[in-house]
């Protein structure tokens, strides 16, 4: 009788939680291992199963790129003070880490990766290449600033004029091409490993929950917590969200979105506003964008900025885990 309810249960679209034996007899599982399955439901004890309306089918992950510039619009120096090649090549590693370890879980997922260089010199583009072997499935372009001088207004550096161009670079390559979602990162984050798989994963959940596409930013960024800002706490895969309303220019998103507030993505591009995620922002009134509590990425800037470290991360082991050998 146990094992015909078990089968009618299952046919119903119900799981069965044993809490004496900590297993589900429907999933043939330990509560301990993962429960929830891409595409189809996401399983968060105590609160339960949520169906999976809002299905992932494949991810572009645009990585941009600049390894001479130290830190755009600053004069300050970064955590650890290395020349900017060295964030750009640990940053590289530890994304084809959480690259390696989502194909590993989640193999259905099609991937592309995309690295967008802004005029790297001969050697430094040759460390990045050797590093990009690891992951089969990178293409690399290049930038190109004439295309971008009729639209892009006079600026008062080449460094925020490439910056600019990068990032309208980089729009466009997402809105040209067909994958689901799109992931706009920048070369001086370093990743968990964990990262890419959780954020898919939440995207899913959350977008199923709420009906409708998001955004969400892979850092838990400082500044969010300088001002006494009402914020939504939202359950994703294995660990909680908060909503926002401002982010960098590293976050992800789907192809759906990047066409509807494609007028907001251009002009960001073209001029330097204060801030310079004005555009991007606008967006969060209307949309929900998302940070992790605690942070899947590292912003690695200066130790003083606002829009640098994450709170309660072993800095340097991470730093020290992505080194080139």
């Amino acid at each position: 009788m146990k094992k015909i309810f078990i089968k009618i249960i299952k046919l119903l679209g119900y799981e069965i939680i044993d809490q004496n034996k900590f297993i589900s007899p429907t999933l043939n599982k330990e509560l301990s291992e993962e429960l929830s399955e891409i595409n189809k439901q996401s399983i968060v004890l105590p609160l339960g199963q949520v169906s999976i309306t809002r299905k992932v089918k494949s991810l572009l992950i645009i990585f941009r790129m600049n390894t001479n510039i130290e830190i755009w619009d600053q004069n300050k120096k970064r955590l650890f003070e290395n020349p900017k090649i060295e964030y750009s090549m640990r940053s590289l590693n530890s994304l084809i880490k959480s690259i390696k370890h989502l194909k590993k879980n989640l193999p259905m997922i099609k991937l592309k990766l995309i690295i967008l260089d802004d005029h790297s010199n001969e050697e430094n583009l040759k460390k990045i290449k050797e590093i990009s072997k690891q992951e089969e499935s990178t293409e690399f372009d290049y930038l190109n600033y004439d295309k971008y001088n009729n639209y892009i207004k006079k600026q008062k550096t080449l460094e925020t004029f490439s910056n600019l161009a990068s990032l309208l670079n980089s729009f466009e390559i997402g809105k040209n091409k067909t994958e689901d979602l799109v992931f706009f990162v920048e070369d001086d984050y370093l990743h968990f490993e964990s990262m890419l798989e959780e954020m898919i994963k939440s995207f899913e959940r959350i977008s199923s929950q709420l009906k409708r596409d998001i955004f969400i930013c892979p850092s838990d960024y400082p500044y969010l917590y300088m001002n006494n800002e009402k914020t939504n706490i939202l359950i994703g895969n294995k660990r909680h969200w908060r909503t926002i309303n401002k982010s960098l220019c590293t976050f992800l998103t789907s192809k759906n979105m990047l066409d509807k507030y494609w007028n907001n993505f251009k002009k960001t591009c073209e001029d330097r506003h204060d801030p310079f995620e004005k555009y991007i922002n606008e967006i969060y009134e209307k949309e929900i964008c998302i940070s992790p509590l605690k942070s899947l990425s590292l912003h690695l800037t200066n130790i003083n900025s606002s829009y640098g470290l994450a709170p309660f991360i072993n800095y340097k082991y991470l730093w020290d885990e992505n080194e080139i050998k």
